[in-house]
């Protein structure tokens, strides 16, 4: 590829080893969430969203448990202005939850923003200013000293106004570019902001570290985030936050590494909604925790529902590979995994299993509101015996011997091939009536009469093209005597090889289902099923069908 040499690193090490979170393996409890969805989302969206919109979004987000809520930038338009006055003089906020609001710090942005915030009994106010050597020089012109001033100024003109206007309100400060900046001097911004706001136990403070723009891999962040948290004043009352973009496709590492690093908090959206690539996404990130054990403290029980409401809000699609939410994330097409996650399931229910360890699914699917026979075991092309017989058994009630499984398997992926197409539930039982269950041509038993004599006698009535026979033969069971009836009076050769049977509904009046497999001189299987309240009668149709399967080979 052509002109690589032009770029180069734009990010900036520690000035010391910072490397002490790669002692940890997982992340223990989950972080304070805000999501940044009305604010960050929804300044990325070609049609930001109506007022009506943000409202239901808002909704949206406080049932799925958000406690801290971005809102909006509101002296930035007046769509924004009154989103937030809506949402204070409507009395939409729930009492458990926190809004957010953001501001440039520059004086009549700032006032703006607390004159929004008029009524509101409490909310954080995020002010910033970006800090990076690349901003610095070619869009402010201003040097250090000037841009320290900068945000000094805009932590004095908080904490004044917030003492002059009614409300609790807590502050929260971003050198934005963080991951453009030096190390030392966001270190040296972000602690002359803290000596303006003097934080305590009672009146933390949140200091916020985004990745702006990602300039490196995961690890470099992860490093100058335990540097800031290691060196920074007051930390004990700082909530140090990260605010994850995903330039380089990092953002859910560079927010778990951060974690790991010492973040307190998380900033992000629903599916990573956010500028040029997005931001992190919040629900990936509360899904790995929560398939590693621990409690998101976020509710994705309903995957399906949050998904829609956010397409139907943002006009943005979920990709179906999006992980844990994706329309494709758990669907096996691939024979060998449908064969895996069908065992993991029945080892699953016959052990009582305390965790879940099923092969290829890292969670549960029914755990975010997906179902098993729709979701997780597909059938195309690629697919194997493994996913029609769970499809059969899970849809159906079907439990068929393992042989009729591979012949029923490979029976769909060529209707599949041939058809070019997914089969569905519905289409692959259908499939299996055609071939397999009570075909009655070119035999067909329409009377059956037994009586034991030195074992079990059948005399079977029989019509083959249109002419109908009565045969008689002994055997040493009812299914035994009425084969070797047929093979008596036909002259058929065949072994019966395979017979099971089970009841398909459990009822006084149950039907049962008789499968039985038969196996001519060459060694080849053929198949057959039959379904009636007499399993004998059901017996006696899987064999003439499979029967009729070789016949008509």
């Amino acid at each position: 590829m052509k002109n690589f040499e032009k770029y180069t690193r734009q990010y900036f090490m520690p000035p010391e080893p910072s490397f002490k979170w790669v002692e940890k393996d997982h992340i223990e409890k989950a972080p304070i969430w805000c999501s940044v969805d009305l604010r960050d989302g929804n300044q990325a969206l070609i049609v930001p969203m109506t007022l009506d919109q943000k409202i239901e979004f808002f909704k949206l987000l406080v049932k799925v448990g958000f406690k801290e809520i971005e809102v909006g930038f509101p002296a930035a338009s007046d769509t924004e202005y009154n989103f937030l006055r809506a949402l204070i003089e409507q009395n939409l906020i729930p009492e458990d939850v926190t809004i957010q609001v953001l501001t440039q710090a520059r004086e009549h942005i700032i006032r703006k923003t607390f004159e929004a915030l008029n009524g509101a009994k409490k909310a954080v106010v995020h002010v910033y200013n970006s800090t990076s050597l690349a901003q610095r020089e070619q869009v402010f012109k201003k040097s250090k000293e000037e841009i320290l001033k900068i945000a000094v100024d805009g932590a004095a003109l908080l904490k004044k106004l917030a003492a002059e206007t009614e409300g609790n309100f807590s502050f929260e400060y971003s050198p934005e570019s963080f991951t453009g900046t030096e190390v030392e001097y966001s270190l040296e911004v972000c602690n002359a902001v803290l000596d303006v706001w003097q934080p305590t136990p009672d009146n933390k403070v949140i200091i916020n570290l985004p990745s702006t723009v990602q300039h490196s891999m995961p690890h470099v962040y992860a490093s100058q985030i335990e540097y800031m948290s290691t060196h920074m004043k007051y930390r004990e009352n700082v909530i140090l936050s990260l605010h994850p973009h995903n330039d380089r496709g990092c953002g859910v590492s560079d927010a778990e590494m951060g974690i790991l690093a010492g973040a307190d908090r998380i900033e992000g959206t629903l599916f990573g909604n956010g500028e040029r690539t997005g931001n992190v996404d919040i629900v990936t990130l509360a899904m790995n925790m929560f398939s590693q054990g621990v409690d998101p403290e976020l509710d994705f029980t309903d995957m399906p529902y949050v998904s829609e409401q956010y397409e139907k809000f943002t006009g943005m699609s979920i990709d179906m590979r999006s992980p844990y939410s994706g329309a494709l994330v758990f669907a096996a097409f691939s024979g060998s995994h449908q064969d895996a996650i069908a065992k993991g399931m029945k080892y699953r229910e016959e052990n009582d299993c305390q965790y879940w360890t099923v092969p290829y699914l890292p969670v549960d699917p029914t755990d975010v509101g997906r179902r098993y026979e729709a979701d997780v075991i597909r059938i195309n092309s690629q697919s194997g015996k493994g996913g029609v017989g769970y499809i059969l058994e899970q849809n159906f009630g079907l439990n068929l011997p393992a042989k009729m499984r591979e012949a029923m398997g490979y029976a769909a992926k060529g209707v599949s091939d041939e058809q070019h197409k997914e089969l569905q539930p519905e289409e692959i039982f259908e499939l299996f009536k055609e071939k397999y269950e009570d075909i009655q041509t070119p035999y067909n038993i329409t009377e059956v009469h037994f009586k034991q004599h030195n074992g079990i006698i059948a005399e079977v009535t029989v019509t083959c093209n249109g002419e109908s026979r009565v045969a008689i033969a002994s055997g040493n069971g009812r299914l035994n005597a009425v084969s070797n009836a047929l093979k008596k009076c036909y002259h058929l050769e065949y072994d019966l090889v395979t017979y099971q049977e089970h009841a398909l509904e459990q009822s006084s009046s149950s039907r049962a289902i008789a499968y039985v497999g038969i196996k001519d001189k060459n060694d080849s299987l053929y198949w057959g099923a039959g379904v009636d309240q007499d399993i004998i009668r059901a017996s006696i149709n899987a064999l003439v069908t499979a029967i009729n399967n070789k016949e008509t080979a």
